[in-house]
């Protein structure tokens, strides 16, 4: 029944948006199927820390922001 009214939602749809129906649409499901391929959780928290060897913050992450691009984010 609910799969029926859903159709119809959607042939009410602009053609042109359809796209982006279908992109929340396949993304919920994707993240439906992650949801169920994951063991559930144990109720125990992971350690800090457990990726420190995988990656390294490269020093200029901490440089300031270019002027135009701070600008941007404050929205000037």
């Amino acid at each position: 029944m609910l799969q029926k009214q859903l159709i119809e939602e959607i042939k009410q749809i602009p053609s042109d948006k359809l796209g982006e129906i279908y992109d929340l649409v396949h993304y919920f499901r994707l993240g439906l199927e992650r949801e169920a391929s994951q063991p559930a959780a144990t109720g125990q928290r992971r350690p800090i820390g457990l990726a420190k060897a995988s990656f390294k913050v490269p020093d200029s992450f901490f440089a300031p922001l270019p002027a135009d691009l701070l600008d941007e984010f404050e929205g000037r």
